[in-house]
C-alpha cells in the first residue's frame, strides 16, 4: 500500500467511525449513485420552459389588470413575487408599462401548460430514481398527472400564503425586526410546503415520516436563495450583463433554478439515507459496507420494467465466491424471469 492510499484508507476509516461525516458523505455518495446533477439539470431545464411562460402570461395579465391603477401596481410590487431574482426586477422596471395582448395570453397559456406539466412528471421522476423505486412499481400516466394537478394546487395555495403571512409581518412589525420576522416566517412556510411537495412527488409506499429532515434543511435554504439570490445573481452578471445584455438575464435566471433544484434533489437524497441508514459508506473499494452494498442492490433492481423481469445482485466474498445481497422478492416463477447476477 503506496503512501497515499495509506493516507486515504485512514481518513475513510476515521469518517465511517464519525456519525455526522458519514451521513454527509453518505448523501454526496448517494447522489453521485443516483446521478443527481442529471436529475437537477433535467429540473432546470423544465422549470425554465415553464418560467419563460409564465412570465409573459403574468405580464399579460397584469397588463389587463393594472393599467391605470396605480395602488393595485404597487400591490403588485410589494408581493411575494417581487422578492424573485429576475422576476422582480423585471417587474419594478416595467410594472407602469405593461400592456394585455390576447395572443400573448394564448401563447402564454399553452407554453406554461407544457413547461408545468415537465417540471412535474421530472420531478416525480426524481423523486422515484432518488428513492430507488423499481420501474414496474412506478405510477402510470394519468395517476401522474394527478399528481401535477395536485402539485400545482398546492404550489398556489403555498403561494397566497406566503405572500398573506409576509403581509401579515410588514403590517404589525417595522424596520429589521419586520425583516428577520420575515425570513423567520418564510423559512417555516418554505420547510411546510416543501413537505407538501414532497408528499405529492413521493411514492406513496415511502412515509411522510421520511420525508420531513430533508424540508427543515431545504426550507431555511430555500429562503435564503429567495432572499439574496437577486444580490448575488446582479453582483455575478455586473459585467456580463453590459456585454452580453438579456442573453446575461438568462444565465442569471437559469443559475437561480439550477440552485433550487439542487437544494430539491439533494433534500431527498437526505431523507432516503437517514431513512434506510445508507451510511456509513466507504470512500475507497473493496472493501465495500453494507450501505454501499445495499444502495447497489437499490440501483441495480430499480431497472426492473416488468412483473417477469427479476434482477438479482450478487457481490464477491473474500474467497472469490458469490453470495446475494438479501432474499429474492416474491413474484412469478422463477423459471419465467430474466435473472442478472452483478458481482
Amino acid at each position: 500500500m503506496n503512501p497515499i492510499e495509506r493516507t486515504l484508507r485512514a481518513v475513510d476509516s476515521v469518517q465511517q467511525r464519525r456519525r455526522a461525516v458519514g451521513l454527509v458523505v453518505g448523501v454526496v455518495k448517494k447522489y453521485g449513485d443516483d446521478r443527481g446533477g442529471l436529475l437537477a439539470a433535467l429540473i432546470t431545464y423544465y422549470g425554465f420552459v415553464a418560467l419563460i411562460p409564465l412570465l409573459l402570461l403574468l405580464s399579460t395579465a397584469l397588463g389587463f389588470v393594472l393599467n391605470g391603477h396605480p395602488g393595485a401596481q404597487q400591490a403588485v410590487l410589494d408581493s411575494a413575487l417581487a422578492d424573485f431574482p429576475i422576476i422582480g426586477d423585471q417587474l419594478r422596471q416595467n410594472v407602469h408599462s405593461l400592456q394585455g395582448s390576447g395572443l400573448a395570453l394564448v401563447i402564454g397559456v399553452l407554453g406554461l401548460l407544457y413547461g408545468a406539466l415537465g417540471i412535474a412528471q421530472v420531478l416525480q421522476h426524481a423523486m422515484a430514481e432518488i428513492w430507488n423505486v423499481p420501474g414496474v412499481q412506478r405510477p402510470g400516466y394519468w395517476p401522474r398527472l394527478g399528481r401535477s394537478l395536485l402539485l400545482f394546487a398546492v404550489l398556489t395555495a403555498g403561494l397566497v400564503l406566503t405572500t398573506a403571512a409576509g403581509a401579515l409581518v410588514g403590517s404589525t412589525l417595522a424596520g429589521t425586526p419586520a425583516r428577520v420576522g420575515g425570513l423567520v416566517v418564510s423559512a417555516v412556510l418554505n420547510a411546510a410546503l416543501c413537505l407538501a411537495c414532497f408528499r405529492v412527488l413521493t411514492p406513496k409506499e415511502i412515509p411522510t415520516r421520511a420525508l420531513w429532515p430533508g424540508c427543515v434543511l431545504a426550507g431555511p435554504l430555500f429562503t435564503v436563495l429567495q432572499a439574496f439570490g437577486s444580490l448575488l445573481v446582479t453582483h455575478e452578471l455586473r459585467h456580463a450583463g453590459q456585454v452580453y445584455g438579456f442573453f446575461a438575464t438568462v444565465i442569471g435566471l437559469l443559475s437561480w433554478i439550477y440552485l433550487t433544484a439542487q437544494i430539491t434533489v439533494c433534500a431527498a437524497e437526505t431523507n432516503t439515507v437517514l431513512f434506510h441508514r445508507l451510511w456509513p459508506r466507504s470512500l475507497l473499494q473493496p472493501p465495500l459496507t453494507e450501505a454501499d452494498e445495499e444502495v447497489l442492490s437499490a440501483v441495480a433492481r430499480q431497472e426492473e420494467r416488468r412483473p417477469e423481469q427479476r434482477v438479482d445482485v450478487s457481490f464477491s466474498e473474500p474467497d472469490g465466491s458469490l453470495e446475494p445481497n438479501g432474499p429474492p422478492e416474491p413474484g412469478g416463477a422463477a423459471q419465467d424471469r430474466d435473472r442478472s447476477d452483478r458481482s
